[in-house]
C-alpha cells in the first residue's frame, strides 16, 4: 500500500508485505508502547481485523494477531487492558471515512498472506524486543543477555528458600517457556519453566526460578517484554517443548512448607499495597486471612 495512517500514540506504516508501527513518545503514551518504539507485523501475521467506535469520540483499528505468531502476546496471555495494546490504532472519529478505507486495504493484505491466517502460526512471525533487558522485581534483579537469565536476590525482598537456593543463572537451553503474571494484579510474577521433569515450587516466592513483583516493581513496560524475549530465545533454541501454539508448558510443582518470616513479609507488602489504595479494606483482610492459614 506504501500509506501512513497517523493515529494517537502511534502512526502505522503499510508496505507491500508488512505494516510498520512506530510509537510515539510523550508523557501520554503508555509506557510499554514507548518502550517497545516500533513493530515490523507482517500480514501472514494477522487474523483479522476490526474497526469499531472507542472512547470520548474515536475510533478504533485494531489489527488482530494470530495465537502464536508473536512472543510478546503470548506471554502476556490476554493479560494487557485495551488501552495497552499494541495492535490497536485510536483515531479521531472524524476520520473514520479514512479508517474505513485502510481496514479494507488491511484486511486484502491480509487475505492474501501466503499463510492461513486463520491457523495458529507455528512460529514467531514478529520480532521479540532485542536483549539485553533488565528489570527489577521486588525480590531480585533479572537480566537476560539473549542467552541466558540471571536473577540477583534482594535481601530486602527475597525469601529465605531463595537465600538458600543462591543467585541464579538460566541457559536458554534448560527452559521450556515463561509464565508472566501481570504486576498490575496481585501476586504478579515472571516464572521461567523448567525443561520437562523439573520439580518448581507452587509459590513463586519460594521458586528460585521465579521473581516476584510489587508496588513499583516489575512495570509491564518492563517485565513484558523480558518475558518475550525470553520466550523467543527458548523457541528459536529448540529447547522448548513440542506444543501447540499458544498452549502454555506447565511444570512439574510440589508444594513449598511455608516460612513464618516468608508469611510475615507477604502481609507486610500487602499492608503497603492496602495503604496505598490498590488494594480494598475487603481484600487485604481475605488475603491476610489466607495468608494466616498458611502457617
Amino acid at each position: 500500500m506504501g500509506d501512513v495512517l497517523a493515529g494517537i500514540h502511534a502512526t502505522w506504516e503499510f508496505e507491500s508485505d508488512s505494516v510498520l508501527i512506530r510509537f510515539e513518545r510523550g508523557i501520554r503514551t503508555p509506557k510499554l508502547f514507548q518502550a517497545l518504539r516500533e513493530r515490523r507485523v507482517p500480514y501472514e501475521a494477522l487474523a483479522a481485523v476490526t474497526l469499531s467506535p472507542g472512547k470520548r469520540g474515536t475510533v478504533v483499528l485494531h489489527a488482530v494477531p494470530r495465537p502464536g505468531a508473536d512472543p510478546l502476546m503470548e506471554a502476556a496471555a490476554g493479560q494487557l487492558k485495551e488501552s495497552g495494546d499494541p495492535y490497536r490504532l485510536v483515531l479521531p472519529a472524524e476520520r473514520e471515512t479514512l479508517a474505513e478505507y485502510y481496514a479494507d486495504e488491511l484486511r486484502t493484505a491480509v487475505a492474501g498472506a501466503p499463510l492461513d491466517e486463520k491457523e495458529p502460526a507455528d512460529r514467531f512471525l514478529v520480532t521479540a524486543p532485542p536483549a539485553p533487558l533488565h528489570f527489577k522485581a521486588y525480590d531480585g534483579k533479572a537480566t537476560f543477555d539473549g542467552s541466558k537469565v540471571a536473577f540477583r536476590w534482594f535481601w530486602t525482598g527475597a525469601s529465605s528458600a531463595k537465600w538458600k537456593a543462591g543467585d541464579q543463572t538460566f541457559p536458554v537451553q534448560e527452559l521450556s517457556g515463561v509464565e508472566w503474571r501481570s504486576p498490575e494484579v496481585f501476586d504478579g510474577y515472571l516464572r521461567l519453566l523448567r525443561r520437562a521433569g523439573a520439580q518448581q515450587p507452587t509459590q513463586a516466592d519460594h521458586d528460585p526460578a521465579a521473581v516476584v513483583f510489587g508496588l513499583g516493581y516489575g512495570p509491564v513496560h518492563e517485565s513484558l517484554p523480558f518475558a518475550a524475549a525470553v520466550l523467543a530465545a527458548v523457541r528459536t533454541s529448540g529447547a522448548g517443548p513440542a506444543t501447540a501454539p499458544g498452549s502454555v508448558p506447565v511444570p512439574a510443582l510440589v508444594a513449598a512448607r511455608p516460612d513464618p518470616a516468608d508469611i510475615a513479609e507477604r502481609i507486610r507488602h500487602l499492608g503497603d499495597l492496602h495503604e496505598a489504595g490498590l488494594v480494598t479494606d475487603e481484600e487485604f483482610s481475605a488475603k491476610k486471612a489466607q495468608l494466616l492459614a498458611e502457617l
